[in-house]
C-alpha cells in the first residue's frame, strides 16, 4: 500500500502538470478578436490530446498495484518506499528523491533567479512569476472583445465581463445554486464537470478547482460522516481514509501512532528537543518556521508603521491590534464606564463585577477568570519542574529558573549606560532607563497624567473606576492593589515576617523595618538641598521642604486654610463638621484624632507602669522614665554652649536655639520666625482668626488649649499651683515661678545695653524697646503708640468708656484689673509692700519703688529744658507741659483746659457739686481727697512736713516747701514785666494784677 504521504506527492505532481499545460494554453497572442479566438479553439484541441496521451502512458506499480500518471512519477514512488536518496543538496545537506526536487530546493537555498524581465530587468526564481509580471506591466491588450468593442489583457477578463452582461448561468450546483459561465460551455456546449462536495456541474476541470478555492475560502470540507470540517478536499479524502485504516503509522520510539508519516516528526522534535532550523544572525533555534519573524525582533526592524502615530511594529497583526485605539469604535463597560479597544478585554473585565471565574483546576478545584491563568497555575501540580540547585526552589519554566538563579549569583547583565546600574532582567532595564529620557508612555485619558510603567497607570486608574478588585476575606474591606491587601490580612493572622536584629522588634512590612534599621544605624538618606537638614524617610524629607517653599496643596473647602499636610486638613475639617470619628468600647466617649483615643484607652487598660517612688501611675514606660527624672534629678541632655542640663532631648534643643539664634518655622503671612513648630501654629491664628478653643460656661473662645484651662478656672476657682513661702496659690504655674522669684530674688533677664535685670522675659522685651523706641501698638482713633499691647487694650477703653473691673465692696469700675486689686486693699487694710527705711507701707510695689527714691535721692527722670529732675516719670511728663503750654484735658462744660487728668477730675465736680470725699470727724465732704487729708490734720493736730533748719512745722508739703525757700532764698517765680521774684506764685499772680489793672474785688 502506498502511504498518504506519497499519494499527495504523486496528486500534487500531477496537477502541477495540469497546471502547467493550462498556463501554456492561456499564453496570449497578439493579433485580433478572430486570431485569439482559434488561439484559444487550438488550445483546447491541443488540451484535450495531451489529457488522452497521459491517460494512455499510465504506469502500474508492481508492489501496491496502483496505476500512476507516468514513468517518473512510479520512480519517485519506488525511491520512497524503499528509502533511496540518490541527489543531495550540497547547500543544506538535504537527501531528496528527484533531480527536480533537488533543483528546486537549491534554488531556494541559493535565492537563484534564472529567470529576467527583458524590460525592466528584474529577477525571477520560477518563470510562472516572470509571466504574471510581465501581464501586468505591458500596456498593449492581447484580447479584444468585437462584440462591444473593449480590450482586456487575458481571456479570463472576456469571460468575466461577458457574465456581468448575459447574466447567464448554463452550469449550476443544487446545493448552492451557483452556476459558471465558462465560455466553452456558453459556445460549444460541452459536457460539464461536476464538483464531488456540492455537486455543482461547471464546463472545465480549472472551474472545479476555481470553485474549490471559493468554498475553501467561505466555508471549509465537511466530512458527512462525523462531522469534521477541513480547509482542504485533499485533508478530507486522507481523513475519509483514515476513517477505513485507522491510525496507518507508529512511532518506534514513543509508540504514538498518527495518521500521517509527518506528523511523527513534531513529537519526536518534542522529546528530543531537536530544533532544525537556526538563525544565522543570533544562532537560536527554532522547531517550527518561526524563523522566518525571527529576523525582525533579532535586527530590531519595525516594517510596519501607523500612519497616526508614526509607531513602528514588527509583525502586522501587531499594528492592526494598535490601530483600534485612533478608531472611535470602543467597548464600554456597563457597569463602571471604563472602554477598552478589544472586545475580549471588555469580556475579561466584567468578569470582575460578577465574580465569574469559569475555569477551574481539576486538580485542587481553584477557579480563574481568565484560561492562561489557569494553565499557569496547572505547573504547580505538574510533574515536570525546574528546581534551583542553591536552595532547592522549584519553578514552573525554565526561564523563571535561570532569572532566579541571578539571586545566588549576583549577576546582572543588563547594565545602564547613563548610570552605570546594572539589573537582572531586561524589560527592568528599559523601565530605568526612562529616568534618564524622561519618557512616559503611558497617559491616563481621564487627567491627562503620564506614566512611565503600564502597571503604575492601571493602579492610577482604580482611582477614577474607583475599583478595588481585592477583597478581604475577614472583614470585606476593599483594596486596590494585591500588595495592600496581603498587608492588611497580617492584621488577621498577627503575622509581622520582618524582624529587627538589634532590637528584636517585628513589623508587617520590609520598608518599615528599613525605616526602623535607621534608627539603629543613624542613617538619614534623604537631604534637604535648602538648609542640608537630613532624614530617615522621603516623605518627611518632601514635608520639610513645603517649609522652604511655603506650599500648601491641601486646602479646606469651607474656610479656604491650606495645609501642608493631608492629615492636618482632615483634622481641620472636623472643626467644621464637629466630626469625632475615634469612639472609646469602654466607656463611649469620642475623640476627633486617633492618637487621643490611643492615649485615653490606656486609662482603661490594666497595664500601666507605676512610680516606685510617689505611686503615680503612667501609661508608658517612656511617660514613667522622664517622670522618675523628677526623684532622682538626673538631667541627661546637658547644653555644650551654658552646660545647662535638661530632663528630655527636645527640650535641650529648643533650648540651643537660644545661642544659635535658628528660628526655622517661618509664617508665610508676615513671615515672623519661631524656634518651635507649635508657636508657628499658634501665631497663624492671628490671622485667619480661628480660635477652635471654646468654653462651656459662657461660650469664650480661645487659640490654645492652655488657655482655655487657664480660663476654666476662673469658673471653677481652683488655682493648683502654690508657694511653698508663703502659702500663696495661682493658677498658672508661671504665675508662681515669677512670684517665688520674689522670695529667692532672682532676675534671670538682663537687658544687653544698660544691664538692668528683670524676672520675667515679657518685661525685659518691654523695656529694651525704651531704647529702640519702637512702639508696636498704635490705637485706631487717636493714632497714640504702645509698647504694650496691653496698655493699648487699656487706652482703647478710655474711648469706649469700658470699665470691666468691679469691685465688689463698694461697686466702682475699673478699666484695669490691677487698679481693682490695689482697690480692694484699702477694704481690706492689706498693705503687702513695706518700707525697710521708715516703715511705711504701701499697697503697690510700685508705690514702695518711689517712696524709697525719698530716702535715696534717685531721681531718674531729669528735664531737658530746665534740668530739673524727678522721682517718677508721669512728674516729669506734667512738668514738661509747663515749658510747652499743653493741657490736653479739657472740660467739655466750659472750656477750661488742664496738665493733668485728676485736675480735670477735680473741676468737674465744681459743675456737677460732687463731693465724694467726706470726714468722718465732722462729716464735711471735699472735691479731692487730699483736701480731705489736709483737712483730717486739723482733728488729729498732725504735721508730718517738719522743716530741717528750724524745726517748723506743716500740715501739707507745698507748705513745707514754700517754707523753704526762706531758708535759700530762693524766688523761682519771675514776673515777665518789671522781673520781679516771688517766692510763691500765689504772690506773683497777685503783683501781676498791678500790671494789668485787674481788681477782683470792687
Amino acid at each position: 500500500m502506498l502511504s498518504e504521504r506519497d499519494k499527495e506527492k504523486t496528486s500534487s505532481s500531477s496537477d502541477w502538470g495540469e497546471k502547467e499545460k493550462n498556463q501554456n494554453k492561456q499564453k496570449p497572442s497578439p493579433g485580433g478578436s478572430a486570431l485569439c479566438e482559434n488561439s484559444i479553439s487550438n488550445l483546447k484541441q491541443a488540451g484535450e490530446e495531451e489529457r488522452n496521451q497521459m491517460r494512455d502512458q499510465s504506469c502500474s506499480c508492481d508492489i501496491c498495484q496502483i496505476f500512476l500518471s507516468n514513468y517518473f512519477v512510479l520512480k519517485s514512488l519506488l525511491r520512497s518506499d524503499t528509502e533511496e536518496r540518490p541527489s543531495t543538496c550540497t547547500d543544506n545537506g538535504g537527501n531528496v528523491s528527484l533531480k527536480r526536487e533537488l533543483e528546486g530546493q537549491q534554488k531556494t537555498v541559493l535565492k537563484e533567479k534564472h529567470f529576467t524581465g527583458s524590460e525592466c530587468g528584474k529577477g525571477f526564481n520560477r518563470k510562472k512569476k516572470l509571466m504574471q509580471h510581465k501581464k501586468t506591466n505591458k500596456e498593449t491588450t492581447m484580447c479584444t472583445f468585437t462584440e462591444y468593442g473593449k480590450s482586456f489583457t487575458n481571456k479570463a477578463d472576456i469571460i468575466k465581463y461577458k457574465k456581468n452582461i448575459t447574466d447567464e448561468r448554463i452550469s449550476s450546483c443544487p446545493g448552492c445554486e451557483k452556476s459558471s459561465n465558462k465560455e466553452e460551455n456558453f459556445h460549444q456546449g460541452q459536457r460539464s464537470v461536476s464538483s464531488a462536495e456540492c455537486q455543482k456541474s461547471f464546463s472545465q476541470e480549472e472551474a472545479v478547482i476555481d470553485h474549490q478555492k471559493a468554498q475553501t475560502a467561505g466555508e471549509p470540507d465537511t466530512s458527512t460522516k462525523s462531522e469534521k470540517i477541513f480547509c482542504r478536499k485533499a485533508t478530507l479524502s486522507k481523513y475519509q481514509e483514515i476513517k477505513k485504516n485507522e491510525r496507518l503509522y507508529t512511532s518506534a520510539d514513543s509508540g504514538i501512532s498518527a495518521c500521517w508519516k509527518g506528523n511523527l516528526t513534531m513529537p519526536k522534535r518534542l522529546n528530543s528537543v531537536v530544533k532544525p532550523f537556526t538563525s544565522t544572525m543570533c544562532g537560536k533555534s527554532f522547531t517550527t518556521d518561526s524563523l522566518r519573524d525571527h529576523p525582525k525582533t533579532d535586527t530590531g526592524m519595525n516594517p510596519f508603521t501607523c500612519t497616526d502615530c508614526n509607531k513602528s511594529f514588527s509583525q502586522k497583526e501587531h499594528l492592526t491590534t494598535h490601530k483600534r485605539i485612533h478608531i472611535i469604535e470602543r467597548f464600554p463597560c456597563n457597569d463602571c464606564g471604563k472602554s477598552f479597544n478589544i472586545k475580549g478585554k471588555l469580556i475579561r473585565h466584567q468578569k470582575i463585577h460578577t465574580g465569574e471565574k469559569p475555569f477551574t483546576c481539576t486538580d485542587c478545584g481553584k477557579s480563574f477568570s481568565q484560561k492562561e491563568h489557569l494553565t499557569s497555575h496547572k505547573r504547580i501540580h505538574s510533574i515536570e519542574r525546574f528546581p534551583c540547585s542553591e536552595c532547592g526552589k522549584s519553578l514552573s519554566t525554565k526561564r523563571k529558573l535561570i532569572r532566579h538563579q541571578r539571586i545566588h549569583t549576583g549577576e546582572k547583565p543588563f547594565t545602564c549606560t547613563e548610570c552605570g546600574k546594572s539589573f537582572t532582567e531586561k524589560n527592568t532595564l528599559t523601565i530605568h532607563q526612562r529616568i534618564h529620557t524622561g519618557e512616559k508612555p503611558f497617559t491616563c485619558t481621564e487627567c491627562g497624567k503620564r506614566f512611565s510603567v503600564m502597571g503604575s497607570l492601571t493602579i492610577h486608574q482604580r482611582i477614577h473606576t474607583g475599583e478595588k478588585p481585592f477583597t478581604c476575606t475577614e472583614c470585606g474591606k476593599r483594596f486596590s492593589l494585591m500588595g495592600n491587601l496581603t498587608i492588611h490580612q497580617k492584621i488577621h493572622t498577627g503575622e509581622k515576617p520582618f524582624t529587627c536584629s538589634e532590637c528584636g522588634k517585628s513589623f508587617t512590612e520590609k520598608k518599615r523595618l528599613t525605616r526602623h534599621q535607621r534608627i539603629h544605624t543613624g542613617e538619614k538618606p534623604f537631604t534637604c538641598s535648602e538648609c542640608y537638614k537630613s532624614f530617615t524617610e522621603k516623605r518627611i524629607l518632601t514635608k520639610h521642604q513645603r517649609i522652604h517653599t511655603g506650599e500648601k496643596p491641601f486646602t479646606c473647602s469651607e474656610c479656604g486654610k491650606s495645609f501642608t499636610e493631608k492629615n492636618t486638613l482632615t483634622r481641620h475639617q472636623r472643626l467644621h463638621t464637629g466630626g469625632k470619628p475615634f469612639t472609646c468600647t469602654e466607656c463611649g466617649k469620642s475623640f476627633s484624632q486617633k492618637e487621643h483615643l490611643t492615649k485615653h484607652k490606656r486609662i482603661h487598660s490594666i497595664e500601666r507602669f507605676p512610680c516606685n517612688e510617689c505611686g503615680k501611675s503612667l501609661s508608658t514606660k517612656g511617660t514613667l522614665t522622664r517622670h522618675q527624672r523628677i526623684h532622682t534629678g538626673e538631667k541627661p541632655f546637658t547644653c555644650s554652649e551654658c552646660g545647662k542640663s535638661f530632663t528630655e532631648k527636645r527640650t535641650l534643643t529648643r533650648h540651643q536655639r537660644l545661642h544659635t539664634g535658628g528660628k526655622p518655622f517661618t509664617c508665610t503671612d508676615c513671615g515672623k520666625s519661631f524656634s518651635k513648630k507649635q508657636t508657628l501654629t499658634i501665631h497663624q491664628r492671628i490671622h485667619t482668626g480661628e480660635k477652635p478653643f471654646t468654653c462651656t460656661e459662657c461660650g469664650k473662645s480661645f487659640t490654645e488649649k492652655q488657655r482655655l484651662t487657664r480660663h476654666q478656672r476662673i469658673h471653677t476657682g481652683e488655682k493648683p499651683f502654690t508657694c511653698t513661702e508663703c502659702g500663696k496659690s495661682f493658677t498658672e504655674k508661671k504665675r508662681l515661678t515669677r512670684h517665688q522669684r520674689f522670695h529667692t530674688g532672682e532676675k534671670p533677664f538682663t537687658c544687653s545695653e544698660c544691664y538692668k535685670s528683670f524676672t520675667v522675659k515679657q518685661t525685659l522685651t518691654i523695656h529694651q524697646r525704651i531704647h529702640t523706641g519702637e512702639k508696636p501698638f498704635t490705637c485706631t482713633e487717636c493714632y497714640k503708640s504702645f509698647t504694650e499691647k496691653k496698655a493699648l487694650t487699656i487706652h482703647q477703653r478710655m474711648h469706649t468708656g469700658e470699665k470691666p473691673f468691679t469691685c465688689s465692696e463698694c461697686g466702682k469700675s475699673f478699666t484695669e484689673k490691677q487698679t481693682l486689686t490695689i482697690h480692694q486693699r484699702r477694704h481690706t487694710g492689706v498693705n503687702l509692700f513695706t518700707c525697710s527705711e521708715c516703715g511705711k507701707s504701701f499697697t503697690m510695689k510700685k508705690t514702695l519703688t518711689i517712696h524709697q527714691r525719698i530716702h535715696t535721692g534717685e531721681k531718674l527722670f531729669t528735664c531737658s529744658e530746665c534740668g530739673k529732675s524727678f522721682t517718677m516719670k508721669k512728674r516729669l511728663t506734667r512738668h514738661q507741659r509747663i515749658h510747652t503750654g499743653v493741657k490736653p484735658f479739657t472740660c467739655s462744660e466750659c472750656g477750661k483746659s488742664f496738665t493733668e487728668n485728676k485736675r480735670l477730675t477735680r473741676h468737674q465736680r465744681i459743675h456737677t457739686g460732687e463731693k465724694p470725699f467726706t470726714c468722718t470727724e465732722c462729716g464735711k465732704s471735699f472735691i479731692a481727697k487730699e483736701t480731705l487729708t489736709r483737712h483730717q490734720r486739723i482733728h488729729t493736730v498732725e504735721k508730718p512736713y517738719k522743716c530741717s533748719e528750724c524745726d517748723k512745722s506743716f500740715r501739707k508739703k507745698e507748705k513745707l516747701t514754700t517754707h523753704q525757700k526762706i531758708h535759700t532764698g530762693e524766688k523761682p517765680f519771675i514776673c515777665n514785666q518789671c522781673g520781679k521774684s516771688f517766692s510763691k506764685k500765689g504772690t506773683l499772680t497777685i503783683h501781676q494784677r498791678i500790671h494789668t489793672g485787674e481788681k477782683l474785688f470792687p
